[in-house]
């Protein structure tokens, strides 16, 4: 039968047949590693909760935080036909080639959790409010250690996390609104008298890096049961306080005399540790919450409709003020942390 006789028959079959195609609208996520709990986890979820939502998704991870490996898949994820990137930067600073690429291409680009910095091909950006999760640890410290009213100065030592994440800046200065008075008034000794992000940073949010310094400070400085004695340590996230944990541990301290030590991401681990009284506490960034924040843009995306967003002027990523969706942390310490316990 040929095409006139077919028109002619009316026949709706034949014209679904030659209808143009609806290509499914494809989602490219890109999670920093698969080698930490929190993001093995995330990329999966997301990835099922995009699918649910009827779109096409293709989930890579960046090895072992590989930052050349996530950009070969952000180029491979560009040419394949992706409608919107989702990515979780390894490094922040060194997209700007791959990114180019899919901007080229009028790719959409989302920046999830940490903030993609020195190029204009970011679209949006999705996280919590991480100048308030900094707030929230150094303010436990400050009122556990009594700062405010303590006749006995208190020694405490900070970490920051990794140079090449811009969270970490954020974290760094709300922690350090809170605590820069005490420190300057000498109610808070830095006997290390590291103070600067440079001296005390944590490459690739490495707790073995972690370990490694607060090893060197116990030696050097000579904290410990009995020895100097040490109330706090600012850790920015639990795969550092981990590192920090397992060096006090093994230099004697235990539930009954460890220091205050903060985190951040709840990790199970971590709230183990909460649980057995020996990391005081962390931030808990409900995952569900950032991935129905990532839905709802996708989909507004999808429909050409405005995406949601709380905050214009807070991201300078060096190259544009990112438009922004600010989701609020929770703190979880001894006494609630059983609401996260499984």
């Amino acid at each position: 039968m040929n095409l006139v006789k077919l028109l002619s028959c009316g026949s709706v079959a034949a014209m679904m047949c030659f209808a143009p195609q609806v290509h499914a609208y494809k989602v490219g996520l890109s999670m920093p590693t698969q080698n930490e709990d929190r993001w093995y986890k995330e990329g999966f979820a997301l990835q099922n909760r995009l699918k649910n939502a009827g779109f096409e998704v293709e989930l890579f991870y960046g090895g072992d935080v590989d930052a050349d490996l996530q950009n070969r898949q952000l180029i491979r994820l560009a040419n394949s036909g992706a409608n919107v990137l989702v990515v979780g930067p390894i490094d922040g600073s060194a997209m700007t080639d791959a990114l180019a690429v899919a901007k080229s291409q009028g790719i959409a680009i989302i920046s999830y959790d940490r903030l993609i910095t020195g190029t204009n091909a970011v679209s949006y950006y999705a996280t919590f409010d991480n100048e308030m999760v900094g707030h929230m640890q150094g303010k436990y410290l400050v009122d556990k250690l009594n700062l405010a009213t303590t006749s006995t100065p208190k020694n405490i030592e900070l970490f920051y996390g990794s140079l090449n994440d811009n969270n970490a800046k954020f974290f760094w200065k709300g922690a350090m609104d809170e605590l820069r008075p005490y420190i300057q008034s000498g109610q808070a000794v830095i006997k290390s008298g590291q103070t600067t992000p440079e001296e005390v940073n944590t490459p690739d949010w490495s707790g073995t890096e972690a370990n490694k310094r607060m090893s060197d400070l116990i030696d050097k400085i000579g904290y410990g049961p009995g020895k100097t004695r040490l109330d706090g340590v600012l850790c920015p996230a639990d795969c550092i306080s981990e590192g920090v944990l397992f060096a006090l541990k093994r230099n004697g301290y235990d539930s009954s005399n460890m220091p205050i030590v903060t985190g951040q991401d709840a990790v199970p681990d971590a709230l183990k540790s909460i649980a057995d009284g020996e990391q005081a506490m962390t931030i808990y960034k409900n995952p569900n919450e950032l991935c129905n924040t990532i839905v709802n843009m996708v989909t507004r995306l999808s429909k050409g409709e405005p995406v949601d967003i709380n905050d214009t002027s807070t991201y300078d990523n060096g190259a544009k003020v990112v438009d922004t969706y600010l989701c609020e942390p929770e703190l979880i310490d001894k006494s609630n942390v059983s609401k996260l316990l499984n």
